[in-house]
């Protein structure tokens, strides 16, 4: 089955709440991309595009310009031509999340091509997956009614943002574990400590109880970042860090870290198996975050971490902040997501079109 067309849709799903993380950045609303890859019968095999321009420096204009750029070089090509089509998504060295989402939507019409499901491309190799819930920054109050939300909704661990007053943070953690004594927690400090001090910070926080904390450190601040690993205060979750497999390779040869996250938002399905395997490979613990995806990219990062390879709790419930979905999603039951859970996989056209934003941006 051959590619017969590339096409880009946009849609906007408002959030319950805004999340506050790192320095500066705010999302208050899913503003995401949604590629599709038409194949020559009508098969249309889509993947979720999220556009974080604070975070990868993509725009809906990029990620359209990015598209375009690959869109001839995709048609006529066979979809089950992985490693061609492997070389013309390898033409862009950046472009993140449009080559990431690119690379689901071929892997969803690959599957659809064989009239199978998706999960049947990818099968669960395990039981089930412990599940995360991003916390953002904000005041005790709002932060600990979001944390109510998500555990009425079966989550049992918490990301907690950090960063921007560290000695509140750890105040605002503190009042998180008093209330959820079951739960488990660890920090996001999304690069924001300050090497003179993280050490400081990282041991008050293992007192707390907490499992690690992602990326504490400026990511230029390499030989920094690799002391404070070696000192083994907590456990370092590489995320900014480790994009690419690259910049794995570059992680790993300086042992920067214990737990990499990888992103399918960022890397697709391809690419976050392989560097799921190579960490796995290199004695790294492993995790699997959604980036803020919709049900129907929570899905597709679902799919990941339901492999072996995944060893930690994965950031899978962010979905649960939206308001409105087009894409069903399995219950999360008492921390966890069973294999046995998993959906249909009915994508509703129906329900898209009430958050489906026109623009005239087009392939």
């Amino acid at each position: 089955m051959r590619i017969a067309d590339l096409r880009i849709r946009f849609f906007r799903l408002p959030l319950k709440g805004a999340l506050a993380w790192g320095k500066a950045s705010r999302l208050e609303a899913l503003f995401h991309g949604l590629v599709e890859v038409v194949l020559e019968d009508g098969t249309v095999g889509r993947g979720e595009v999220a556009i974080r321009p604070t975070i990868y420096g993509e725009t809906p204009e990029s990620v359209v310009g990015a598209l375009g750029y690959l869109k001839p070089a995709l048609l006529g090509r066979r979809v089950e031509d992985r490693e061609g089509l492997g070389e013309v998504l390898g033409r862009l060295p950046c472009n993140l999340a449009a080559r990431g989402g690119l690379d689901l939507a071929l892997w969803d019409a690959r599957a659809r091509a064989r009239g199978r499901a998706l999960r049947d491309l990818l099968p669960p190799t395990r039981e089930r997956v412990e599940v995360a819930y991003i916390l953002g920054l904000g005041d005790d109050a709002a932060v600990l009614a979001d944390a109510e939300f998500a555990y009425r909704h079966g989550v049992r661990v918490f990301k907690v943002k950090v960063g921007r007053d560290l000695a509140a943070d750890t105040r605002r953690i503190e009042r998180l574990r008093a209330r959820f004594p079951d739960a488990k927690l660890y920090a996001d400090a999304n690069e924001t400590l300050d090497p003179g001090e993280a050490a400081q910070y990282l041991a008050a926080w293992r007192a707390l109880g907490l499992l690690y904390v992602e990326e504490p450190l400026p990511v230029e601040r390499v030989r920094e970042r690799a002391a404070l690993k070696a000192a083994g205060v907590l456990p370092l979750i590489a995320d900014d860090s480790a994009f690419t497999p690259r910049a794995l390779l570059r992680e790993l040869a300086l042992d920067t870290f214990d737990v990499l996250n990888v992103k399918p938002a960022r890397t697709g399905f391809t690419a976050s198996l392989a560097m799921l395997e190579r960490a796995r490979k290199a004695g790294k613990r492993t995790m699997v975050g959604s980036q803020a995806f919709s049900s129907f990219g929570a899905y597709h990062a679902l799919l990941v971490a339901l492999q072996a390879s995944v060893t930690e709790p994965s950031e899978l419930a962010f979905h649960l902040k939206a308001e409105g979905g087009f894409f069903p999603f399995p219950p999360i039951r008492e921390g966890f997501i069973y294999a046995r859970d998993l959906p249909e996989e009915i994508f509703d056209e129906e329900a898209l079109a009430a958050y489906e934003v026109r623009t005239s941006l087009s392939l």
